[in-house]
């Protein structure tokens, strides 16, 4: 598969990807493109591009993390929505997903990135460790932690189901 063709089929989910990653669409464009046109440049070299390109995204994720701090802002239902066609969606699920995206936000970085890997993306563990490249059984031990944090934080009626 040629770049051309790689980002015309991947471009969307890589954006959404990064945009669930940093919780600003504006940064995950800029960390795509980034990465994109330095997979460019060795594309030739470059054995799996799905794993290759999607680990270049979340170190560079993580890189940005460490090089500065910055206050995270909730991105907009209709900028998630730009970035690709949303599943048929009631309005209750906007919210659970706010809800959650607010909640991810929370995560230390690793067990963030172990997260969306696994639930938004559908990665097996050993996928993840190579994304994240660590162990498998650090990889359980990133989403046990992240999902122990998840089930202890505050819960709304919008995760709980209660809506009365």
């Amino acid at each position: 598969m040629g770049f051309e063709e790689f980002v015309a089929e991947r471009l969307d989910g890589l954006l959404r990807y990064a945009t669930v990653l940093t919780n600003d669409p504006h940064l995950a464009q800029d960390i795509v493109q980034d990465v994109l046109l330095r997979a460019q440049q060795r594309w030739d070299g470059i054995a799996a591009p799905p794993t290759y390109v999607r680990r270049m995204v979340t170190n560079e994720y993580l890189s940005w993390r460490r090089r500065a701090v910055r206050r995270m802002v909730p991105s907009s239902h209709d900028v998630l929505d730009a970035l690709g066609p949303p599943a048929a969606d009631p309005s209750a699920a906007y919210d659970e997903r706010d809800a959650m995206l607010g909640l991810l936000a929370t995560l230390p970085r690793k067990q963030r990135a172990a997260i969306v890997l696994r639930y938004y993306e559908n990665y097996s563990d050993a996928e993840i460790a190579a994304v994240l490249r660590c162990g498998t059984s650090t990889v359980r031990s990133q989403i046990s932690r992240a999902l122990t944090t998840l089930r202890a934080a505050p819960r709304t009626d919008v995760l709980t189901g209660d809506h009365g």
